[in-house]
């Protein structure tokens, strides 16, 4: 998988993919319980990782 694939730009989009409205994602990011790569002040996300989280918590 190439790595442009799998990016998410902010959390919207992030919040699009997992069906959680974005304030959810930002709280899951300081609490750590979601994994994001920070450059800057944009967020970004990696589809893997976000299905592996949701995966591993059902």
């Amino acid at each position: 998988m190439v790595l442009s694939d799998d990016l998410l730009p902010g959390a919207s989009a992030a919040a699009a993919h997992i069906g959680v409205k974005p304030r959810a994602v930002y709280h899951m990011v300081e609490g750590g319980q979601l994994p994001a790569i920070r450059m800057g002040r944009k967020l970004y996300f990696r589809k893997s990782e976000l299905e592996r989280a949701f995966s591993a918590a059902a």
